[in-house]
Formats: C-alpha cells, sequence, structure tokens
C-alpha cells in the first residue's frame, strides 16, 4: 500500500459537518478528561504511597460503570440517545469541579475522590453507549471504519498531550487545576452533541425495561464474532494493562517525577498516535478480526518487554509499540462490533462494549496493583503480558470465525449530515 493509502482517512471531517462538528467537540473534552484521569492518580498515590489504593480507583470505576452500563441498556435504544448524551455530560461536568473542591482542600480526601471517581464512572456509563451510536448514524457503512478512527486518533492526541501537560501542571500548581480544566473541557463535548438530530426508537427494538437489557446481552453472546471481539479486549485489558502500575514503575524504576509519570502514560500515546496517523492501512482493508487478534498479541509481548527493562528509552519505545497495537485493536473492534449490530440494539450492544472496554482496563489495573503489591511491578506486566497471550491463543482456537470475518463494503445512506 501506498503512503498516501496508509494515512488516517480524513474524509468523514470534510464531508459530514456534523460529525465534524461532533468529533471537535470530543476531542476538546478528551483532552480535559485525560488531565483528570492523571490528576486522580497522582492525587491518590501522593497521599497514600500504595499501589493497592491506586489499583482501588479501577474497582470504584469498574464496579459502577458495570452496573450502570448495564442499567442504562434497558432504555437506551428506546430515548433520544442525544438528550441521554447531554444530561450525562453535565454530570460529569459537576463531578469535574467537586473533584477540584476535595483536591483544593487541606485534609486527606482520597475517600471521598474515589466516591466521585465512582459517581463520575456512572455517568460515563449511561451517556457513553449512547454516544458510541453516533457515527454509525451519521456516516455510510463504507466510511465507519474512517469515522472509527478519526474518534481514536482524537482520543490519542488526549492521552498523548494531557498527561504531559497534566504533569507540568501538577508539578506547578497541583492537581486542581487539572480537575478545573477538565470540566470546562467539557463543555465543548456538550457544543458537539447539541448539533445531532434527535433519535426515535426503531422499527425490532422491542419493549425497555429487563428484557432489553437480556435481548442485548443475547445478542452478543449468540454473534460469535461480537463476542469474541469483546474477549479479545478483555483479554489485552484484564490481563495485562498497565497504567494503574505506571506510578509504582515510575517509583521503583525512575525516582518518582511527576514529568516523568506523565511520560509513561504519554509514550503510550506516541504510538497510538503514530497508528492512528497511518489507519488507512487497516480501514481500507477487509480482515478487521485478523488484525485485532495479531494486535492484540503484539500489546501484550511489549508489556511483557516493559516489565523487563530498567531503561527509561527501551520501556517508552515498547509502550510506544503498545500503544499503536492498541490503537489498530479498538478500530478494529468497534468496525467489528458496530458493523454487525442493527440499529434497533446497537445502543444496547454499545453499553456492552463500554463496560468491557472500560471496566476491563480498570479490572486489569486492580489486579495489576494486587500482583505488584505481592511482588514487583515489573513481574506483574510480564505475568500479564504472557497470560494475554495464552489467552488470545485460546479464543483464536474456539472461534476461527473471528479469523475470517471480512468488513462490509456496502454504503447505505447516512442519518444525518
Amino acid at each position: 500500500m501506498s503512503l498516501p493509502g496508509a494515512l488516517v482517512d480524513t474524509g468523514p471531517l470534510r464531508e459530514y459537518p456534523t460529525f465534524r462538528r461532533l468529533w471537535l467537540g470530543t476531542t476538546a473534552s478528551g483532552l480535559g478528561g485525560q488531565l483528570g484521569v492523571f490528576a486522580v492518580t497522582f492525587y491518590v498515590w501522593e497521599h497514600t504511597r500504595n499501589p493497592v489504593t491506586v489499583g482501588l480507583i479501577g474497582l470504584f470505576t469498574a464496579a459502577p460503570l458495570i452496573v450502570f452500563a448495564l442499567l442504562g441498556s434497558a432504555f437506551v435504544d428506546h430515548v433520544d440517545r442525544r438528550r441521554l448524551a447531554l444530561a450525562t455530560t453535565w454530570g460529569q461536568i459537576v463531578t469535574s469541579l467537586l473533584m477540584a473542591a476535595v483536591a483544593a482542600g487541606p485534609a486527606d480526601g482520597t475517600w471521598a475522590m474515589l466516591v466521585l471517581v465512582a459517581v463520575a464512572a456512572a455517568f460515563s456509563a449511561l451517556g457513553t453507549p449512547a454516544r458510541r451510536t453516533f457515527v454509525a448514524r451519521l456516516l455510510p457503512a463504507d466510511r465507519l471504519a474512517a469515522g472509527l478512527a478519526l474518534n481514536h486518533l482524537s482520543f490519542q492526541l488526549a492521552v498523548l498531550l494531557g498527561p504531559a501537560l497534566a504533569g507540568l501542571l501538577t508539578a506547578r500548581w497541583g492537581t486542581t487545576v487539572c480537575f478545573v480544566i477538565n470540566g470546562i473541557a467539557a463543555v465543548a463535548a456538550l457544543i458537539g452533541i447539541t448539533g445531532l438530530p434527535a433519535t426515535a426508537p426503531t422499527e425490532g427494538t422491542g419493549r425497555a425495561g429487563a428484557a432489553a437489557v437480556w435481548e442485548g446481552i443475547r445478542y452478543a453472546a449468540r454473534t460469535p464474532v461480537v463476542r469474541a471481539a469483546f474477549l479479545v479486549d478483555l483479554a489485552a485489558t484484564v490481563l495485562a494493562m498497565p497504567m494503574a502500575l505506571f506510578p509504582v514503575i515510575n517509583q521503583e524504576k525512575f525516582g518518582g517525577s511527576p514529568e516523568v509519570l506523565g511520560l509513561l502514560t504519554s509514550a503510550v500515546a506516541v504510538g497510538g498516535v503514530l497508528a492512528s496517523a497511518l489507519s488507512g492501512t487497516i480501514t481500507r482493508r477487509d480482515r478487521p478480526g485478523l488484525v485485532l487478534l495479531c494486535c492484540a498479541g503484539v500489546w501484550g509481548a511489549a508489556l511483557a518487554g516493559v516489565g523487563l527493562s530498567g531503561q527509561l528509552p527501551v520501556v517508552l519505545a515498547l509502550l510506544a509499540l503498545a500503544g499503536a497495537a492498541d490503537t489498530w485493536s479498538v478500530v478494529s473492534r468497534g468496525t467489528i462490533v458496530q458493523s454487525g449490530t442493527p440499529e434497533s440494539h446497537r445502543g444496547r450492544v454499545a453499553a456492552l462494549e463500554h463496560i468491557v472496554g472500560t471496566a476491563g482496563p480498570h479490572l486489569g489495573g486492580l489486579r495489576a496493583g494486587l500482583v505488584a503489591a505481592g511482588s514487583t511491578a515489573g513481574t506483574a506486566l510480564v505475568v500479564g503480558g504472557l497470560t494475554c497471550l495464552a489467552g488470545l491463543g485460546l479464543i483464536s482456537a474456539l472461534v476461527p470465525q473471528l479469523q475470517r470475518l471480512r468488513s462490509t463494503r456496502e454504503s447505505p445512506a447516512p442519518a444525518h449530515t
């Protein structure tokens, strides 16, 4: 493939104004969100110096996320998803400002911060599945992968710039300013969502309630490639997610400065941004299942290498490789899940995807913190990377349809441009 063909396809931004506005708002809000994530982790570490307590951030995020995502799936396909996204974004803004108040206080507010983390996760669990459905409604089928790649480029830019910026801001003014910026930046997301068309239930949606939740679960479970895509992501995140270990790795190997901590997370984003810039390599191909498996394998192997290395340049390079693999993996998973799900079930399946994509990493953070507490952060990374590879081999053997999957190239008109 030529270099122009490998570069990210920016056509959806040029051709679909509503998608462009949504993308710009999401990008600004995502940058603020990364400041908030960094600030929570640094605040808890500074006040406890305990890897298990840092790992609890994952538990306080994952538990409400799973519960509220499942509760939300009872009605997400039965309401105006635009209004739902607006309401939950307002909730996240208020929560960010309350976090700023806790961080500015003189007392140790670790447990108050963890409670607010849980509240923010609940709002995210209710609103993100609705937001995940917007791209498939705004873009035609043959532009879906490109739109998802652009969304992930937005995310990776935020991850690249956010932690490094947060490290500098925290070193100078403390974590409070990060939480305030996070709340203000979320207003951009409100602007992007406001311009979207209203949604209404489609034929085949069925009735809201517990039956709707169960039907979403049944659809994902009985569709082999969707089920396998979720399992691959869980193998990569629950078994090998490294982010909760970064403060410990930073302390054990590199002295514990906030600037280096920011570089560790930013290194993942450097690889993610490069992979996003070259996402045409995969979005113009038709083997998302094979890409998903290969990239998840590279992720696990690279993180095992991080656990074995004590040299900062090598660690940063391996984290960049892991970030690149993760980017292509996420785009491929989203293409598989969204193209394989009808509009009548898309909100419910998006809720499950949100649980897998967000709760998985936080549970992985808890797992990593527990292993590191009984050994070292390096050991936790090596064990996680190797078990990830073993899990991928099992999934590939049990669901061979994933490797053989071909993308659709049909191009129906988008719901709204």
